[in-house]
């Protein structure tokens, strides 16, 4: 009565080319992981960058000077502090060492430019010093470092 519809030649089974198993290889690329770390070292980066900088604390003076454009070679910084030590990037110095270090270091660099930053409390005489000293070292081309935000000297408000 019932009517039923079989297969003819082959048991039922079929046979697949290629691999067994039966898995396909899988044609997309999962970037999740990626974009995981790459958030991550973003995130040291950003926390890490700031701690990078020449840590000697000075109180800068504030002037309405722009920026200098950047270097492709670290720059030298000479800090000039309020209570008179003298620091070549952040180890102190001695006065007296400083002419020899700076010919020392000026052999070495092809850049003659030095930054120097004196505290605002530090009387003038002192930072002409330093930089009679910076210019004896062999570095012609002394910017002092200071902070934004200090007067302009036009005679406008701002």
């Amino acid at each position: 009565m019932g009517a039923g519809v079989t297969k003819s030649g082959g048991g039922g089974s079929r046979r697949r080319r290629g691999r067994r198993g039966g898995s396909q290889p899988m044609s997309e690329i999962n970037v999740t992981p990626f974009v995981d770390v790459m958030l991550v070292l973003l995130i040291i980066f950003m926390v890490a960058a700031p701690l990078l900088t020449v840590g000697v604390p000075v109180e800068l003076p504030k002037t309405a000077a722009q920026a200098l454009p950047s270097e492709t070679e670290e720059p030298l910084t000479v800090s000039l502090t309020a209570d008179g030590l003298v620091l070549l990037q952040t180890s102190e110095i001695a006065r007296e060492e400083l002419v020899p270090r700076l010919r020392a270091i000026a052999t070495e660099r092809a850049d003659d430019r030095v930054f120097l930053r004196a505290d605002g409390a530090v009387p003038y005489e002192q930072v002409a010093q330093i930089m009679g000293a910076l210019n004896a070292g062999g570095f012609s081309s002394i910017g002092l470092v200071t902070d934004v935000g200090g007067p302009a000297l036009d005679g406008q408000d701002r």
